[in-house]
């Protein structure tokens, strides 16, 4: 594994710690609307770095859309009794799968991901315009020749 990966791993770790910091201050402060669609845009944002963090090479597009698919799949599947069910029993399954549909988080799970995907987008056009460059390429110009800008 490159060291690159691994860097992007931690960070995406890193980044998923806070992102869910970030949602139980923002439960522990507030009451409300801003909790329940924060707290949905905050979860897809999870998951977003948690895709990331498995397959860093993912494009932002296709890690965009499994983050949303996944999010769509546990809110729907709480229409069945199956993960009120869980939840019940543990606090873990709780905070992985809900309790209760919601058709709001459906709508707020898409803005808890775009922003990651256009910041990964970003980022990986400026890696790539970076790699691209008339000084990266494998030439055979010496340093310090009249050719070097």
């Amino acid at each position: 594994m490159s060291l690159a990966v691994r860097w992007i791993r931690l960070l995406m770790v890193v980044s998923a710690a806070g992102f869910a910091g970030a949602a139980y201050a923002i439960r522990a402060a507030m009451d409300g609307p801003i909790e329940q669609y924060s707290g949905a845009a905050l979860s897809a944002a999870i998951v977003y770095t948690i895709v990331i963090c498995i397959w860093p090479p993912i494009s932002p597009l296709s890690a965009g859309s499994a983050t949303i698919a996944y999010c769509w799949f546990i809110e729907f599947a709480q229409l069945t009794p199956i993960p009120a069910a869980l939840s019940q029993r543990s606090w873990f399954a709780r905070q992985l799968l809900g309790a209760r549909f919601d058709l709001i988080d459906v709508a707020w799970y898409p803005v808890g991901a775009i922003p990651l995907i256009a910041a990964h987008w970003f980022l990986r056009a400026r890696t790539r315009s970076r790699t691209d460059s008339p000084r990266s390429s494998s030439t055979c110009r010496p340093e310090g020749s009249l050719y070097d800008p």
